[in-house]
């Protein structure tokens, strides 16, 4: 049988470079540059449709996430702690995707839908804030991953 420790790890690696990185750049770069260019009912709009496409690639990221991070765990007969801590701050983050989802999300794609720009501009700041809870959580659980042996 093949090593398939290589193929688990890629997996995960570019599961998280597209959730953690789409986020940076949806956060830090695109929400900036939308304000400075488009009205709010147009910056709505285009929310809905970049999360329409960005939220299947963060539904395929968590699959690849979770189900190669499993594997790899029970690969230790004892995980390092470093381990533990990842996949319960990934665990934390797919909760809080979840809710965006399935709460603001819905309710910015209805506001739109509706053009009750109120409602809508509400609901991206939810979005907006848990994004930014959820970038937090992924940069540290990254250098977890990374330097976690070091220091646990």
């Amino acid at each position: 049988m093949p090593n398939l420790i290589p193929i688990a790890l890629s997996a995960h690696i570019l599961g998280i470079i597209v959730w953690v990185g789409g986020m940076f750049f949806a956060h830090q770069a695109l929400r900036l540059a939308i304000v400075d260019v488009l009205e709010p009912p147009k910056r709505l709009a285009l929310w809905v449709a970049t999360f329409k496409r960005f939220f299947v690639w963060v539904w395929i990221s968590i699959i690849l996430v979770l189900v190669s991070g499993l594997w790899m765990i029970t690969l230790y007969p004892e995980p390092p702690v470093y381990m533990h801590i990842m996949l319960g701050l990934g665990i934390i983050m797919m909760l809080i995707f979840m809710h965006v989802f399935f709460a603001p999300y819905k309710k910015l794609k209805k506001a739109v839908a509706e053009e009750r720009w109120a409602d809508g501009a509400k609901a991206l700041g939810q979005i907006r804030l848990l994004v930014g809870i959820n970038l937090s959580i992924g940069l540290i659980t990254s250098i977890v991953a990374m330097a976690g042996k070091f220091y646990l």
